[in-house]
Parts: C-alpha cells; structure tokens; sequence
C-alpha cells in the first residue's frame, strides 16, 4: 500500500523494522486516523533478518496491520535488517520519502535502546528531515541520487523541498519520563490486534522462544506498560513520547492533568 492519493501526510511514523511502529505508535496512529488525519508509516527494512518468520511473510503482516491501524500509506525500504546506519545514501533515501509523503509530524524512535537499527534510525530520521527542507539539494523520486535539476517525481512534476514542523519520539521501551503521553484507551484493543497481525513474530513456536514471550503472556505485558504510561497522564493507556523543544501554554486554565 505505497501509493499516495493527491493529499499528503498528516504524521509519518518511521521506523527500522515492521511491527516497531505498531509497539511504540500504533494505537497513537489509529486515534490520529480517527480524528481524521492521514497518516503514513515508513519501515527502514524488510525484516530479513529476524529471528521469525520471512520477509515475505513480515511483509502480508505490515499490510494486514496497517489497515487494522487505519494508515493512509505504508512503504518499505530496503536497507539491511542488522545494519540500518546513518550514511549520505541512507539520509537521501528517506529525505526523499519525506518530500514524497511531506508529512508535518514526523514520529522517530527514542535515540537509545538496546537494538542498534532502533538508536540509528532515530538519528537517520532526524537528519534526514534537515535535509528535506534544504531548497538546493535535489533528489530524485525514491532515489539517492544527488541530480543537477530540482527534484521531480515519477511522473516528471517537481517535488519541492519540505520540512515537517513537529519531531516526536516515541520513548516506549525506554526508561525515560516523557515529555507527554497520548491517551489511547479507545484504542488500546486494536492496536493490540495490529501487533497480534504478525503471527510469524507472536505465535508459539520454537524459533525464539527464549527471546519471545509466549502468546499467552504478550496482551499482559503490552497492556501493563499501556497501564503505567496511562498513570502519568491520569488515563487507563497511554504512550509515551518526548520532544526537545520547550513546550508553549497560552491558558493556564486548560492545561491537562492535575497536580495533586
């Protein structure tokens, strides 16, 4: 589901891997696709590399989630699964996506963790909405090559430079207090059933079960933390993110949750 009608992006969620979008954002997404807004994912790889089930299969999966979660568009790129690393190439191959989808929300994963793909593609991310919006550098549609005319797209019109105005990182499964969190209990069923959509990653079966949790005991760890995320913002669920501007109030008087 790569192809994008005249409208653009509302948020673009980007991630290394399928299903990261799902853990972290999903049910974020889905309360977006709700209020009307379109919204996009982006997977830096095709998931070669994991533990369970193929690309092939990952791939059906995203598809299958991403109508659950309601995403207006879903691409792939394929950068190595185990080596996602900030090169120029990398940079230009999602600056491009990014002038393609242009987004005003953009939704990276937390600059730390455990999985290198993960902390990378946060990094790659950012830099390459910089370079976006920089109005001499031209890219060719999905390609990373540097042209000597002003970015066009397949169908020969130009795609102007573009810079979303909002960066967030979804801060999940990091021990970090966020900036804010999104109440998601209207939403926290489906969202479930999108991360329940890979079967070849969350079924029993032998491949991994020392790294994976057994199906039955999946719905209480994402509902726990769902659970914990809610308490912070006085709701049931939530998810966590954080951004690194300073946030502005203009009335005091309708600032959410209480103090005491």
């Amino acid at each position: 589901m790569s192809s994008l009608p005249a409208a653009t992006l509302d948020i673009l969620a980007i991630a290394a891997h399928r299903d990261d979008v799902e853990q972290t954002c999903g049910g974020t997404l889905l309360k977006a696709a709700h209020l009307g807004q379109r919204t996009g994912i982006l997977d830096l790889t095709q998931g070669e590399m994991g533990t369970r089930g193929t690309a092939e299969d990952r791939a059906r999966e995203a598809t299958d989630a991403a109508k659950i979660l309601g995403v207006s568009w879903r691409r792939a790129l394929d950068i190595p699964d185990g080596r996602v690393e900030n090169t120029w190439e990398n940079r230009l191959r999602v600056a491009s996506v990014i002038r393609e989808t242009r987004p005003r929300v953009v939704i990276l994963p937390y600059w730390k963790g455990r999985h290198p793909d993960h902390y990378t593609a946060s990094v790659l991310g950012y830099e390459a909405c910089f370079l976006a919006g920089l109005g001499k550098l031209a890219l060719s549609h999905q390609s990373s090559a540097i042209t000597h005319t002003h970015p066009t797209s397949s169908d020969g019109h130009s795609i102007p430079p573009h810079r979303p105005f909002k960066i967030i990182y979804a801060t999940l499964y990091y021990d970090i207090r966020p900036t804010f969190v999104v109440d998601i209990g209207d939403q926290f069923k489906r969202k479930f059933a999108s991360i329940m959509a890979y079967k070849s990653q969350f079924s029993d079966q032998e491949a991994g079960k020392d790294l994976f949790p057994a199906h039955d005991e999946i719905l209480a760890r994402v509902e726990s933390m769902a659970r914990f995320y809610g308490m912070f913002g006085g709701v049931t669920y939530a998810e966590p993110f954080i951004q690194k501007e300073v946030g502005l109030v203009e009335d005091l008087m309708a600032i959410p949750v209480k103090s005491i």
